[in-house]
């Protein structure tokens, strides 16, 4: 299904990024969406916290990859052991989680801690970007200066 969202944007600039995350929305994968278990958390004003739950990855199973604000996180384990399972309940399946990253977030760091991998992540917007105050002039105060006259020699 492909969403024609023109109308919305036709007194808007610079929001064409929005309809394409929005069509790419519709176009995930609904099969694994929960696969695997995540948190998103907000740790201060600008500093966020991915925690994935990873049973049975190592760190040389996953593959991490932040482009055109989007996190890439996969995992593929090699599983060359055949067992014999009275219940499997344990996934160590191969995935690609994404997450759509919002303007000037970006990856800090990546940590794997007890089967969890922590992806650290920090909003820093750009000095340009940031609210400044702006003063206004009082024109109560302005000096002007008069002009000076010309004066004309009369001859006698």
């Amino acid at each position: 299904m492909n969403l024609d969202l023109t109308p919305l944007f036709r007194t808007s600039v610079g929001f064409d990024r929005m309809a394409q995350m929005m069509n790419q929305a519709h176009r995930i994968d609904r099969s694994n969406a929960s696969y695997p278990p995540y948190n998103i958390e907000n740790l201060e004003e600008n500093k966020y916290q991915i925690t994935l739950a990873l049973a049975g990855f190592s760190q040389d199973d996953l593959d991490i990859v932040s482009e055109n604000n989007t996190l890439i996180i996969r995992g593929k384990t090699n599983n060359d052991v055949e067992r014999k399972y009275l219940h499997r309940g344990i996934a160590t399946r191969s995935f690609e989680r994404k997450f759509q990253l919002a303007d000037h977030v970006k990856v800090t760091t990546a940590e794997m801690q007890n089967g969890l991998l922590h992806v650290q992540l920090m909003k820093e917007i750009p000095e340009a970007m940031k609210p400044r105050k702006i003063s206004i002039n009082n024109n109560d105060n302005k000096v002007i200066e008069d002009k000076p006259k010309i004066v004309k020699d009369h001859i006698a």
